[in-house]
């Protein structure tokens, strides 16, 4: 309720009903004077920072501590209280991938791999100079074992050359194979793949799911003028901002896994799956912020030990969602188990498919 003064005329600004009380009983709006002063706003500002505060801590308090229970109150109509779950969804959602693109973000990847390959050929490099000198069969073998000791051994050597090697076809030795199937620096454009195509046999012609992915193939590799880095950034960059996409789509899968799960309890309805899943998503991601915050503190302070409290999270995270679905769906342990393990089965197949798709959307949106 807002504290401005109320109107003396009785007809809603917002639909022009005549109004009865302090609310429009058609729209709803309250019927107060349109012109604010400065302080009702700062005021009015306040008291919505303030409710929304009071109803997200009590919302987060049960939803940490009392697994299933949020579900539970929400379904007896106990709704007050609590922020509702789609709301709290979105906003902890916006938190948790405002913090998730800061921490991991494609620049970093790049520099990762930009570096590595720069040190990788120097050691090479160090090593084969070495060996050309060593003047018998012994200091080989020294020379072997203290490559070894920094983890570049003959085995790793031939690992690395071949992971790091390049195809120099086309664009004056500096383009790269990138490709799904076939090998695009072999085409300077998507015609010149399409006339080759024609002028094969029939049995030799690329499928339609070949013909799709190398004409996109081809497409990018000529946009980025084969710079494979470059590619893959941008691959993996708008891979990565699918993820709240995939999120919202993998939501109404899973609760249709836990609709066939619990089929047999009829006073379940599919929304009530839904937001019994709401709910743990956003637990999940308050969990995955702690996690990655923990994991950014171990790798500055390098207290490897951190890695203990993390393995400790992972497995508060999977007590906590046995406890929820045994509370919410009220079964038995052996019952409620044996389900979180089908479940978790069905979550896996149907999120390595979305990563698949969005992948290979992200692949056309590059």
């Amino acid at each position: 309720m807002s504290h401005s003064p109320q109107r003396k005329e009785k007809d809603c600004l917002n639909c022009g009903t005549i109004v009865q009380g302090h609310y429009c009983q058609h729209c709803g709006q309250e019927n107060i004077e349109p012109k604010e002063t400065f302080w009702h706003m700062v005021t009015h500002f306040f008291y919505d920072i303030t409710h929304f505060d009071g109803s997200f801590f009590v919302t987060l308090k049960d939803l940490l501590f009392k697994p299933g229970f949020l579900t539970k109150e929400y379904m007896k109509g106990r709704r007050k209280t609590y922020l509702h779950p789609v709301r709290m969804y979105v906003f902890t959602s916006a938190v948790f991938f405002l913090v998730f693109y800061s921490l991991f973000s494609a620049k970093d990847i790049d520099d990762t791999l930009s570096d590595t390959p720069g040190f990788t050929d120097a050691m090479l490099k160090s090593k084969e100079e070495a060996l050309a000198n060593a003047k018998t069969k012994e200091d080989s073998v020294k020379v072997n074992e203290a490559f070894a000791l920094v983890g570049l051994n003959n085995t790793q050597k031939t690992k690395i050359k071949d992971t790091i090697r390049v195809k120099t076809k086309g664009y004056d030795g500096e383009g790269v194979n990138f490709s799904f199937g076939n090998d695009v620096n072999d085409y300077t454009s998507v015609q010149q793949y399409d006339s080759i195509q024609k002028t094969l046999p029939e049995e030799k012609k690329d499928n339609w799911f070949e013909r799709m992915l190398t004409r996109r193939s081809v497409a990018i590799n000529v946009k980025y003028k084969g710079d494979q880095s470059k590619i893959g950034l941008t691959l993996w960059d708008k891979f990565m901002h699918s993820f709240p996409y995939l999120l919202f789509v993998s939501l109404p899968l899973y609760a249709l896994f836990l609709k066939l799960l619990y089929t047999r309890r009829k006073r379940f309805f599919y929304a009530d799956h839904g937001v019994f899943l709401i709910h743990l998503y956003v637990f999940t991601f308050i969990f995955l912020l702690l996690y990655f915050f923990i994991d950014k503190i171990k790798d500055f302070t390098e207290w490897r030990w951190l890695g203990i409290i993390q393995g400790i999270l992972m497995l508060t995270g999977m007590v906590y969602t046995i406890r929820a679905m045994k509370f919410f769906y009220e079964q038995g342990w052996g019952k409620t188990i044996l389900k979180f393990i089908i479940f978790n089965i069905l979550c896996l197949v149907a999120v390595l498919i979305l990563f698949l798709g969005f992948l290979l959307l992200s692949f056309y949106q590059v």
